[in-house]
């Protein structure tokens, strides 16, 4: 009786590990959505030296052009402003991940809008106001965009809050909190006193940001999320006319997105989330 017991005993461990389930160890995940921003106002500092000016836009307004509320699906969809994630949960429980993160954002001095210029113009002290207006003629034309893209990139560390509470079998909610640091890729276009500069990405500075995501998941693989976000931007060396500006402003997003898991990594045992 004594051996049958130690021979049940071992063959329903054996059988237990057999089939004790498993799960990659990492999760894989990428988004696509698109933004609404609010920018800081913002000064502008230009150099041209060539042409004897170096002055400064005061306290300028700028704003964002969503693009996605002109017709999204009427377009190419990487035309309005938009936004990706590629991401690695890398830890067993998967709460830490590493992401890149784009934001396709757009920032513009507002058409029609009145500016307050100090400092050398043609080699003359200046302090004045006019219209900053792209519909002007001759040297009249103002307009400064970035306008294919303020775009900031992020290298940002993810940490997730889970809700249990609030989640059930098939729909889990959770939160995601995210930090990062990284270069700025801008597209420079503007027309100062009917001047205009070659349009063109360039490297423009770096920025640092915090967001703070709200992520429901569907069956483990599909989710939808909204995150607000803080950026700070720092461009320099930005493309003007036989010359170069920048600037610092700071960055209110609001994000919808759409995003997939893939389960990555090494088999490992289940654990309880």
């Amino acid at each position: 009786m004594k051996k049958v017991l130690i021979l049940t005993f071992f063959t329903l461990h054996f059988l237990t590990g057999f089939t004790q389930k498993t799960e990659r160890k990492g999760e894989f995940y990428f988004s696509w959505g698109y933004n609404k921003d609010y920018f800081t106002n913002a000064n502008i500092f230009v150099d041209q030296p060539a042409l004897g000016n170096n002055f400064n836009f005061k306290n300028t307004l700028l704003v964002d052009h969503p693009g996605w509320d002109e017709g999204l699906f009427q377009k190419a969809l990487s035309i309005p402003q938009y936004n990706y994630r590629f991401g690695y949960f890398f830890d067993k429980n998967k709460d830490w991940a590493f992401e890149i993160n784009f934001d396709h954002t757009k920032a513009l001095i507002k058409d029609n809008h009145s500016v307050h210029m100090i400092g050398t113009y043609h080699g003359a002290a200046i302090d004045s106001t006019f219209n900053f207006s792209k519909t002007g003629e001759g040297s009249s034309q103002n307009y400064y965009y970035l306008n294919n893209g303020a775009n900031f990139l992020l290298f940002n560390i993810v940490k997730r809050n889970r809700f249990k509470s609030l989640s059930g079998k098939h729909i889990t909610l959770d939160g995601l909190t995210k930090f990062g640091i990284g270069p700025l890729i801008p597209h420079v276009e503007n027309s100062l006193f009917g001047q205009k500069n070659e349009s063109k990405f360039q490297f423009g500075g770096w920025n640092t940001g915090a967001e703070y995501v709200l992520r429901s998941t569907f069956y483990k693989k599909l989710y939808l999320e909204f995150s607000g976000k803080l950026d700070y931007a720092a461009y320099y060396n930005l493309n003007v006319y036989q010359g170069n500006a920048r600037q610092n402003f700071g960055t209110l997003e609001f994000i919808l997105s759409f995003g997939y898991n893939i389960p990555m990594g090494p088999k490992i045992p289940s654990a309880a989330h």
